[in-house]
């Protein structure tokens, strides 16, 4: 069922129109006064029947006149709303009149309205121009304001309103301007869009002009649109080059993930290079430095050997001479052998001569190399100013050649090598404040606390050795030491001199040995250092245990006991002879 006097329409007119809602699309009803009771609610005019069965529902009232000049106080809600009532009886009334009206057509003859539309209102037209005066006007002529401010106010005649609401057959929105397009723009997928998609079909109309409110998707000239030829060829290196792309990326993918690794075969046909591996290096990493060198074919199979190799992950950093072309497995069986790589590895203690015969072995030179370029060259190898000052020291660099590794490639001389070696000692000196714990301690200058840490080294078994050896040191230079006569009588020394390591030799030739080094001859320190003491001995050297230890000795040989004083030092002394009396079979 339609509402009266609407037809087969349903759209709505504008939101911020004033009389939303349309309740007419004469709007002949709105001006009347008659007000729509919600949703889709319509009050329809009574017959006469009913108003005279209920006579107290519809009472007679006189209807003011619009001519009338009539003076009313301010309405309230309630009054405007009895207003609205008062109007839609009045229509009422005109209704119920329309037997009178022998002028009016039949009820089955339609009405039409002045634009030819069957407005559905032909059964009433007589009762309503006999009572209102107002039913045979044009539908969509503007009505008089009202002569009282009660009466509904005109919403279509004020500059900025409305127009009138049209018919539901004509109700179409404005059709969207057509672009205009050059012949030859690219216009990707715009065609087809046009053509494909379906335009609004506007309701109770037949869409116009352009097949039911189709989009034609042509230009102003009524010209079809052209596609142009660049877009295509665009489109077209678009697809080609994701599908490819993808394609390239595809395979790569799964040939990396199932392809076998490239990879060598036997330990290496090529020339031997040296190939330097740094610190905290990962597996890949080291891949990649090899693969570089051309010593393994590709980083994956480097670390699938190194995975499959018990001892892969503890490859050491350092120089390695490898071969080109060798096979990832003997690549990996070759690192992890500690004697293949090329380093030079300087332990705590070592002495001097010592080391010089590393690096001649290393270098491949000829025995004493090292050593005479060492005193040749002591004085530009980079040795710190209060180094090599005493004239009676018989090595300049002893204490200077820093324990540590040295990684030796083709290019390392004699001369780096030492270079290097002075620098680290030098360095880790400087950071251990040394030069300025000297005074503290007692010394005359650093290199005698570099001395001190060399005996301590040279004395002590284990670390948990050094910070009581290095007491027994400072508690025997003493002025007051009346004991051992301020005489360290270190075996290490007499050694020293004469470049072994013996324990038993004779304590009467010792102390009849007169040698600046000797102190079982002489008072105090000797001129310099004895061997190149770690980190733990200087560390030591430069903080004593403070026990008042002023002997020590080794009963087995594997530890230390320490005493303060001569009577229970004798007694260990005693017992470790004996020991070496039945281990030499006497």
């Amino acid at each position: 069922m339609t509402e009266y006097g609407r037809g087969g329409g349903s759209e709505p007119w504008h939101p911020e129109d004033p009389l939303y809602g349309d309740q007419g699309w004469t709007a002949h009803q709105t001006q009347q006064g008659q007000v729509p009771y919600g949703g889709d609610q319509q009050q329809y005019p009574q017959e006469p029947q009913y108003q005279e069965q209920y006579p107290a529902q519809y009472p007679q009232q006189p209807q003011p006149q619009y001519g009338e000049q009539q003076q009313y106080p301010q309405y309230t809600e309630q009054q405007q709303y009895q207003q609205q009532a008062y109007a839609q009886q009045n229509q009422q009334q005109a209704y119920a009149q329309q037997h009178a009206q022998p002028q009016a057509p039949s009820p089955q003859q339609p009405v039409y309205d002045s634009q030819g539309w069957d407005t559905g209102q032909g059964q009433y037209v007589a009762a309503a121009v006999q009572a209102d005066p107002y039913a045979a006007a044009d539908p969509y002529a503007q009505p008089q304001v009202g002569a009282y401010p009660g009466e509904s106010p005109d919403l279509y005649t004020r500059p900025d309103a409305y127009p009138p609401p049209q018919p539901p057959g004509r109700r179409h929105l404005e059709p969207e301007p057509a672009e205009e397009w050059q012949d030859g723009e690219a216009q990707e997928g715009a065609d087809a869009a046009d053509e494909d998609s379906d335009a609004s079909i506007l309701p109770g109309g037949d869409g116009g002009e352009g097949s039911g409110g189709r989009r034609s998707g042509r230009s102003k000239g009524g010209k079809p649109k052209k596609r142009s030829g660049t877009a295509c060829l665009l489109t077209a290196l678009v697809i080609v080059g994701v599908v490819g792309g993808g394609g390239y990326y595809g395979y790569t993918f799964l040939k990396a993930r199932f392809a076998t690794a490239a990879d060598y075969t036997g330990e290496g046909s090529g020339e031997v290079i040296d190939v330097e591996i740094p610190a905290n290096s990962t597996l890949t990493r080291m891949g990649n430095i090899l693969k570089e060198k051309g010593v393994v074919a590709s980083v994956e199979a480097f670390t699938a050997a190194a995975n499959a190799n018990p001892k892969g992950k503890s490859i050491q950093p350092g120089v390695y001479p490898l071969r080109k072309g060798m096979s990832a497995s003997s690549a990996v069986t070759f690192m992890t052998d500690p004697t293949k790589l090329n380093v030079i590895t300087i332990p705590e203690g070592k002495r001097n001569v010592d080391v010089y015969k590393l690096i001649d072995t290393r270098l491949g030179k000829s025995e004493g190399t090292t050593e005479e370029i060492a005193k040749r060259e002591a004085k530009n190898l980079g040795l710190p100013a209060w180094a090599g000052n005493n004239q009676k020291i018989m090595d300049p660099l002893e204490g200077f050649l820093f324990p540590a590794r040295y990684d030796v490639s083709s290019d390392s001389t004699p001369e780096s090598l030492l270079k290097q070696m002075v620098k680290n000692a030098t360095d880790k000196y400087s950071e251990l404040g040394v030069e300025g714990k000297a005074k503290e301690l007692g010394l005359e200058n650093p290199l005698q606390v570099i001395t001190v840490a060399s005996l301590v080294n040279a004395e002590g078994k284990h670390h948990e050795d050094f910070r009581k050896m290095s007491e027994v040191i400072y508690n025997r230079l003493k002025k007051t030491n009346d004991v051992t006569n301020q005489k360290l009588e270190f075996d290490s020394t007499y050694n020293y001199i004469n470049k072994s390591s013996e324990l038993n030799f004779s304590l009467k030739e010792a102390r009849a040995l007169d040698n600046p080094y000797n102190t079982h001859f002489v008072k105090g320190l000797p001129p310099g250092p004895i061997g190149n003491p770690g980190v733990e001995a200087v560390t030591a050297t430069l903080d004593p245990d403070h026990g008042g230890w002023m002997f020590f000795v080794s009963v087995d040989g594997k530890t230390t006991s320490f005493t303060k004083t001569y009577e229970e030092h004798q007694k260990l002394a005693d017992e470790f002879q004996e020991r070496q009396k039945q281990k030499n079979g006497g």
